[in-house]
């Protein structure tokens, strides 16, 4: 269902009470005056579909997601550190940061596992080695999980 607002038109006479005169005439050649009443008051108001101001919205929110996915794909591919470094200010500028979880504990839920790299320290094993594609995420929620490899502890046992 559709939710109905009024907002003022532009270009009207204010309402009364506001303290600001208007400057346009009447037909009659008259100063303009606020409307005395309701009913006047009416007829200065249109009924605004609030539908058709979250359309903007959606659409601002779209070309947002749009421009993220676009700055994310630069960032795979941007040769130097300069360009990175950039892409990654102005993207945290609007709440979205670069996930890159080196040395921390790989969690399934939260990384993809791009490989594994052996160790013979019991303590690194199922650490994260290194971030082979960095991951994304807006403010809390995720956008691209990284892609990680992770320690994994050396079998020395004889086969």
């Amino acid at each position: 269902m559709a939710m109905r607002g009024w907002f003022r038109r532009s270009g009207t006479s204010p309402v009364s009470g506001t303290g600001a005169a208007s400057t346009a005439s009447d037909p009659e050649g008259g100063p303009a005056t606020a409307p005395d009443s309701d009913s006047e008051l009416g007829a200065d108001m249109t009924a605004v579909d609030t539908d058709a101001l979250a359309s903007p919205l959606n659409q601002a929110l779209a070309e947002r997601a749009t421009l993220i996915q676009l700055c994310m794909y630069a960032m795979d591919r941007a040769r130097s550190s300069g360009v990175v470094e950039r892409l990654s200010d102005g993207l945290g500028g609007i709440g979205v940061v670069a996930l890159r979880p080196d040395g921390m504990r790989f969690d399934p839920a939260h990384h993809e596992a791009g490989g594994t790299m052996p160790t013979d320290d019991p303590a690194l094993d199922g650490m994260i080695a290194e971030t082979e594609v960095l991951g994304f995420a807006d403010r809390d929620r995720v956008l691209r999980a990284p892609i990680v490899t992770v320690y994994r502890l050396h079998d020395t046992a004889p086969r």
